[in-house]
């Protein structure tokens, strides 16, 4: 078994591998930047190292500085959570050099399938459904135009070295094209520490239907199902779920027997997942492996009970995976939605700032996988993800219904949160039928509707002001009778109003 792991990552995933090292009696070292120093996983794992400044190009992209800590700190072993330097071949061929264990896939696998040109000629060469698109990477903008009219518009830019919705962009004409390109490349290089990127054709209106693979050292591979991934924003993942309403046994089976040979031709070990595009006629695309943990890898856990964080360490412990696939089973449904920092009523532009107050979604079948706290800061340098809602019930109708209460009992004060607008997506009759697309958001969501919203902050901010304003000595009284104290947060804050002159 890993003797220490250092986390090379923030936020709430990074908590999600401290806890696991915690339920695994492993110890976990933190690392942070100067923006990060008060930050929640900081303050739980076991020991914490600064490595830079704010930039992650200074600190959580610093391979050579967050190699050294772990020599420092003693750790056998690094995990990279999800972003930054996860999917990094260089990365992970410098901790194998340096003898200290990463958590995650060998560089070899990591260089072809994080390479996404290579990854999609290895998978045509395999017999493997692939999109159409370039099959190697343009030297100037001319051989990209010229790619562009081969496939024919719309095409998608991507970036080759990662995902997330990292550098993408949707492009309808030519006229688009060199601007579209230069931004992708730009957003590639800040979030990957690579500008290389690639065209493939748009497929219009597709659901995103992935596959979870576990492959341990010795050939053994198995999936743990799916997860619908359609609901995105600027091709940013904002709610998953498992299983999907698109697929029948017949089909789950087919695609799933395709992502474990994905796993088996690109000599991939420990967790990943296979990503598809699913079309109207129920024909599915390779898309690419995402070689880490996913963002939404709970609904997994929700549904399977296999925790994935600890078969990550297990199998980079050097252990057989403790199943096969037959004795894998999925029972119930699972949703996730992403809290992100963002004002839905500005064009969700990221907000910083304080949070001055959090109540977090409790119940059951309810988890809250989070990373910040009441009083914490929300730094403007990295992506704006805070926490995650995960629920579960018995059917999907019923999980619905347990997101809603869940997204109507958590409470974030002090900055701008997409909750509120969560709820409204959750809430949509196409959405509990079932109908969800890429373009889900883009048909019932345009931006000139999200910003007529009501503001769920300001509400709250309504309220606390009605508070204020009530007989001071009814608020003792309430005090001095505990049995009948009713707790508000809004006490707690101290006295405050919304706007104006008192």
């Amino acid at each position: 078994m890993l003797k220490k792991i250092l986390i090379a990552n923030r936020g709430e995933i990074a908590v999600r591998i401290i806890k696991a090292c915690q339920e695994m009696g492993i110890p976990s070292v933190a690392v942070y930047s100067e923006a990060d120093r008060d930050s929640l996983h900081v303050q739980l794992a076991n020991e914490a190292v600064c490595i830079g400044p704010a930039p992650a190009i200074e600190s959580y992209l610093n391979m050579g500085r967050i190699i050294r800590t772990a020599h420092e700190v003693g750790a056998d072993s690094i995990h990279p959570g999800y972003g930054f330097l996860a999917e990094n071949a260089e990365f992970a061929r410098r901790c194998e050099k340096e003898k200290i264990v990463f958590i995650g896939p060998n560089s070899k696998a990591l260089a072809l399938v994080g390479d996404k040109v290579r990854s999609r000629q290895t998978m045509e060469k395999a017999g493997v459904p692939i999109i159409p698109g370039m099959k190697g990477i343009a030297k100037d903008f001319a051989e990209f135009e010229s790619e562009a009219k081969k496939i024919g518009y719309p095409v998608m830019i991507k970036a080759s070295a990662g995902g997330g919705g990292k550098g993408m962009r949707v492009v309808h004409d030519s006229e688009e094209l060199k601007s579209s390109l230069e931004a992708g490349m730009r957003e590639a290089k800040s979030a990957f520490g690579d500008e290389s990127v690639y065209l493939e054709k748009f497929i219009e209106e597709p659901r995103h239907v992935e596959f979870q693979a576990l492959a341990d050292n010795y050939g053994n591979i198995v999936h743990l199902f799916e997860r619908e991934c359609s609901i995105q924003r600027r091709h940013q993942k904002i709610v998953e779920e498992t299983p999907s309403q698109a697929l029948d046994p017949k089909l789950r089976a087919r695609m799933g027997e395709t992502a474990k040979k994905v796993i088996k031709v690109s000599g991939y070990n420990n967790a990943g997942t296979v990503e598809f595009l699913l079309d109207k006629d129920k024909n599915f695309y390779f898309l690419e492996v995402n070689a880490r943990l996913q963002v939404e890898h709970p609904v997994t856990e929700m549904t399977t009970g296999t925790d994935l964080v600890h078969q990550q360490i297990l199998i980079a412990s050097g252990e057989k995976l403790p199943f096969s696939q037959e004795e894998i089973i999925q029972r119930g449904h699972s949703i996730e939605c992403r809290i992100y920092a963002e004002d839905p009523n500005q064009d969700f532009l990221p907000s910083s700032g304080k949070v001055l107050f959090l109540q977090d979604p409790v119940g059951p079948g309810v988890r809250h996988d989070c990373g910040i706290y009441s009083g914490c800061e929300v730094p403007i340098y990295y992506d704006p993800i805070l926490a995650k809602v995960i629920v579960w019930a018995e059917n999907r109708n019923k999980a619905c219904l347990r997101m809603i209460n869940a997204l109507d009992d958590y409470v974030v004060l002090g900055i701008k949160t997409t909750i509120h607008f969560l709820k409204e997506v959750i809430s949509h009759p196409q959405f509990k039928a079932g109908n969800t697309t890429t373009s889900f958001i883009k048909m019932y969501f345009d931006e000139q509707e999200a910003k007529k919203k009501p503001d769920e902050n300001l509400k709250l901010a309504l309220i606390a002001s009605a508070f204020d304003s009530l007989d001071k000595t009814q608020v003792r009284k309430t005090a001095e009778h505990k049995d009948k104290e009713v707790f508000s947060p809004w006490l707690t804050l101290g006295k405050w109003r919304l706007g104006g002159k008192k």
